[in-house]
């Protein structure tokens, strides 16, 4: 009967060994090297699970790893060697440590040639980790104390389409052309609730979401999205900005579909871009809503149709303005899609 029973444990590594591409004298070195501080479930071999073990330093991880989840420790340091026999990694989740940028050892990420995704939100970083390596493609950094973006850190990093800084100590003079350059294929970066007071410069054309919100932005360039020609979604919520400061038409951009500027300071509505389907301008100082002047096209030219020509705002929220209703007639012979207005 034991004997059995370890033919079918065999039977079975193979199996999910198989199943994962993974060849079967590599499954056994995998689960044999499988730190005793950590779990390596034989189900899916290729990760390690390490997160909340209370470590305060990176255990020597197994070489056939893909997966490797280390969040909601005590880890401080990351030296040269801490990653050396885990050359295969794809994913580290290191959210939730204490580690510092001078504990970083330079070069311990740049030399992971697989690795994709990178999270190290929640940690005491005052500085981008450089070098990085050239395969990544999502960057989480929100929460630690990073004020500076070395010049170059991003030049090669074609893959890498998120970038997520939000609440750190960015200002204006570390989110440049020059801190930005080889973002190639950036599609959404996150620098909310930092210390910019400026739209920030040097945004690849390739974006489409920018999250801002939070910060001390009181005015945008007329000429600002000029380079930014994909911009779909877009948030400046919980900041400064009043309408001297908003060009009336700055948003009447063809590829944008949703457009937050809650908390702010505006006194008047931007004219609406005509494929914008979300539209937030809750708790500002917006006193009316003329619908002749924030109409993309004239009313009088839109029939009983709804063909392409009609505007496709389809939620607008003004609460928290001195706005009285209801809500001027020539607004919603504008807005037809509309189906909910908050107010």
């Amino acid at each position: 009967m034991a004997g059995l029973q370890k033919i079918l444990v065999v039977l079975c590594l193979v199996t999910q060994a198989i199943s994962q591409d993974m060849p079967y004298e590599d499954l056994l070195a995998q689960l044999q090297a499988c730190p005793k501080e950590c779990n390596c479930p034989q189900n899916f071999p290729r990760a390690v699970y390490c997160d909340n073990k209370g470590l305060k330093s990176i255990p020597t991880i197994p070489p056939y790893t893909w997966y490797l989840y280390l969040q909601n420790n005590l880890i401080e340091t990351m030296p040269l060697d801490a990653l050396q026999n885990a050359t295969q990694l794809r994913w580290i989740n290191l959210n939730r440590n204490k580690i510092t940028s001078d504990k970083v050892g330079e070069g311990v990420l740049g030399g992971m040639k697989h690795l994709a995704h990178l999270y190290m939100d929640d940690n005491l970083l005052s500085t981008v980790p450089s070098p990085l390596p050239v395969s990544l493609e999502h960057l989480r950094l929100s929460r630690n104390r990073i004020s500076k973006i070395p010049a170059g850190v991003f030049v090669g990093l074609d893959k890498l389409h998120l970038l997520d800084l939000q609440g750190n100590k960015l200002m204006d003079d570390a989110v440049t052309e020059v801190s930005l350059k080889g973002l190639t294929s950036l599609v959404q970066i996150n620098l909310a609730k930092n210390q910019l007071s400026s739209m920030p410069l040097g945004l690849p054309p390739t974006t489409i979401q920018l999250f801002l919100d939070g910060n001390n932005i009181e005015k945008i360039p007329a000429d600002y999205f000029k380079s930014l020609p994909k911009i779909t979604f877009l948030r400046l919520n919980h900041n400064k900005l009043g309408s001297a400061g908003v060009p009336k038409d700055i948003f009447n951009i063809s590829s944008m579909l949703d457009l937050q500027l809650s908390h702010n300071q505006l006194t008047e509505v931007p004219v609406i871009p005509s494929g914008l389907e979300h539209l937030y301008l809750d708790h500002n100082k917006i006193a009316s809503v003329n619908g002749s002047s924030v109409c993309p096209v004239s009313v009088d030219s839109l029939d009983d149709s709804t063909n392409d020509s009609v505007p496709r705002l389809r939620y607008l929220r003004l609460d928290g303005n001195e706005i009285s209703p209801p809500i001027p007639r020539d607004v919603v012979m504008c807005f037809r899609l509309l189906r909910s207005i908050v107010i």
